[in-house]
């Protein structure tokens, strides 16, 4: 997910994304665990995924004060 399109999205949207993307992280290290993951650098997409929205919530927060 790009930053463009993360800011596209309302407040609500933006912690059901962020829920999906940790939900989305356990999967993808249960099947790293289980040795089915193929596709390692999934994880390293999914945590930066969760890195760029938590900056958006939190830049919100700052501009809000």
């Amino acid at each position: 997910m790009k930053v463009d399109e993360i800011r596209a999205l309302k407040p609500g949207e933006l912690e059901k994304q962020l829920e999906e993307a940790h939900k989305e992280l356990f999967d993808l290290r249960f099947r790293l665990s289980t040795r089915q993951l193929v596709n390692h650098n999934e994880i390293r997409r999914v945590k930066k995924d969760i890195a760029r929205i938590k900056t958006i919530i939190r830049e919100r927060e700052l501009e809000i004060r």
